[in-house]
Order: structure tokens, then C-alpha cells, then sequence
């Protein structure tokens, strides 16, 4: 019998990504100015942009001058947020089981889906003891270099950490693309596929015989520190943008964990919310216009009332008073059995 646990309910996330367009991540929308909820107000990258936007790493056939979704920009403001909302929990157990794999010449071989600027691998490999080999996937090249260049080099035990980089479509990746590997890892990935995309991705990971750390995926709830009677309106009619055109928004994890459980793996979740306040103001305002944004565009009789809401909560965050939890969910799948049931 196959084991799922789930130390909590998932989490929730909102960042979809854009166009590559310059962000200014230094600067507060300053208070009394208008900021409206449409998607000429959304820096590109920092949040939904219309139906269909997909990340980077390109889950179907797109023509060859389809421009990238991620905004550099966007990516180094949150990374910060995302390394203290990472679920650390999750690291013993994986650990473990990476210390019953036989060794491999060069180290864990560590594929890293949609990679963006490299963010995973720079919170994780110094966590991990032992020599390492990452694999980077993305479709962008600018991205790839920059995450190639900026990957740590050292394990947390000193050991070497290699580096490559693959462009490519994670639709194609199959167990023998993974052949090898110690681990996959993905960070805000889940909620942008299909289930039959979580199905082919659990499928590629139980054949290859290797964990997955799927972090960061949106769960569909934002707690903020001054509930507004909107709050739910606009949750809701996010969660319906983000399920858009089949993909899985808000229920991915729970996809994901029967995908894996059905491929016979142990499936953990583990909350991991973005917590908001005066010093990831820039973050918070980025993300509002987004969310705003997707709830508009998915009601578009949210309007007016939408308009009023996100310039006053633009005006808390510009006077530092804005507090908000944006849930998201990790999830370690450990393929079994191998040497019996994880701890």
C-alpha cells in the first residue's frame, strides 16, 4: 500500500510570468497615485499576464520567436521570499534517501526543471553534502547562462558542484532524459501543467528510480494581515484564472501527489508561504498587480471595486503596513520501494 502524507494543507502561490521587460525592483508604488488593475499596470513577469501564459520551459509546441515568460527581474525579486518559504522539513527524508543511493561518479546527478536564474540550485546544493552535478532546463538562453554562472560551488560539506546546462521542452522529458539522476527539482512549476503534463512528469521520475522536490506550487489561498471584504472575490476569481485552459492552478499538488502515489512512490507536503511585510514591500506590490489583475480579467465585474481596493492596498505597502501570507506547497515524492518505506 502506498503511502501519502501530507504534514498540512497545501499552500497557495500567485506569480506567473511575463514578457522579459526591465523591472525596477528597488522602487515602492508611492501612496495616492492610481494604480489600476489591468495588465498594462502588471510589470511584465511579476504576475498573470492573460490566459495561456506559460512558463520558460515550454510544455507544448510554440513557434521559434515565442518570446520567453519569465522576467529576470521578477525572478531575483522573489528569489529571496522563496529560500525562507522553502519547506526545510522536507530536507532530512530527502537526504536520507540520497544517502542510500549508490555512489556516482561526479556525485548526485541533480536535473533542475525550469530553472530559471538558478534559484533551486543555489538554496539547495549548499544543504546537501556531497559532490554534485546539476542539470539545468530551461528553454531561454539567457536565463540558462545566468543560472550556469551564478550556481554555487560548493556542497555544505565543501564538496564540488558541477554544472550544466539543456534548452529544451519539459513535454519530451522522459525516465531516459533522467537517466541517472539522483534527484529532479522544480520550483513553481506544478501549477502551470496539465495533469496529463503532472502524469508524464511523475511517469519520467518513477521510471528514472528518483526523487522529485517540487517546491512552491499556488494553492489557491492569501491570508493578509487586514482582512477586506474582497479578499475572497478576489481569491476566487484568481483561482478560476489560474485553471484556465486546463491547467491545474490550485490543484496541482493534489494531481501530483496521486500521480506519484499511483507510480508507488511516498508523497510528503509541507506548507510554504511566501509571509509579506515592510521588507519585501517591492515583492508585495509586484504580486498585488498580478493578482489583481488575473481576478479582473477572469471577472471583469470585479472592476470598479477592484480598482479602489488595489490602490489602497498599494498605499499600505508603500507606508510599510501591509502584511500578507501567499500559501504555496512543497512536495517530495520518494520512489519506492527501495530498501523499504521512508523515515
Amino acid at each position: 500500500m502506498k503511502k501519502t502524507t501530507s504534514t498540512t494543507s497545501a499552500a497557495s502561490d500567485i506569480q506567473r510570468r511575463g514578457p522579459v521587460t526591465p523591472v525596477d525592483t528597488n522602487s515602492i508604488p508611492a501612496a495616492g497615485i492610481p494604480a489600476q488593475p489591468t495588465h498594462r499596470d502588471v510589470k511584465p513577469g511579476a504576475g498573470p499576464v492573460g490566459p495561456g501564459e506559460r512558463s520558460t520551459v515550454r510544455l507544448r509546441e510554440a513557434g521559434p520567436d515565442d518570446p520567453p515568460r519569465y522576467a529576470p527581474d521578477w525572478l531575483e525579486l522573489r528569489e529571496g521570499a522563496d529560500a525562507a518559504a522553502r519547506a526545510v522539513e522536507l530536507l532530512v527524508p530527502l537526504r536520507n534517501r540520497l544517502a542510500e543511493q549508490p555512489g556516482k561518479p561526479g556525485g548526485h546527478v541533480i536535473h533542475d526543471l525550469g530553472c530559471g536564474t538558478g534559484s533551486m540550485g543555489r538554496w539547495l546544493a549548499p544543504r546537501l553534502d556531497g559532490a554534485q552535478h546539476w542539470v539545468l532546463h530551461d528553454r531561454d538562453p539567457y536565463l540558462l547562462h545566468f543560472a550556469a554562472v551564478a550556481s554555487p560551488r560548493a556542497a555544505a560539506d565543501g564538496s564540488h558542484v558541477t554544472v550544466e546546462t539543456r534548452r529544451g521542452d519539459v513535454a519530451r522529458l522522459t525516465s531516459d532524459a533522467l537517466a541517472g539522476a539522483s534527484l529532479v527539482t522544480a520550483s513553481a512549476l506544478l501549477d502551470v501543467l496539465t495533469r496529463e503534463e503532472v502524469d508524464a512528469l511523475a511517469t519520467a521520475s518513477a521510471g528514472a528510480g528518483c526523487p522529485a522536490l517540487l517546491t512552491l506550487s499556488v494553492a489557491g489561498r492569501v491570508e493578509f494581515g487586514t482582512p477586506d471584504p474582497l479578499d475572497g472575490d478576489l481569491a476566487d476569481a484568481f483561482n478560476a484564472h489560474q485553471r484556465r485552459a486546463g491547467l491545474l492552478g490550485p490543484d496541482a499538488v493534489t494531481a501530483a501527489c496521486e500521480a506519484f502515489d499511483e507510480r508507488g512512490a511516498t508523497v510528503r507536503v509541507h506548507p510554504s508561504a511566501w509571509r509579506l511585510g515592510p521588507v519585501e514591500a517591492p515583492l508585495a506590490a509586484e504580486w498585488l498587480r498580478g493578482w489583481v489583475a488575473a481576478a479582473v480579467e477572469e471577472r471583469p465585474a470585479l472592476k470598479s471595486r477592484a480598482d479602489a481596493y488595489l490602490t489602497e492596498r498599494l498605499e499600505a505597502c508603500a507606508a510599510g503596513e501591509l502584511l500578507v501570507q501567499v500559501h504555496h506547497s512543497d512536495l517530495l515524492a520518494l520512489p519506492g520501494p527501495m530498501g523499504g518505506t521512508t523515515s
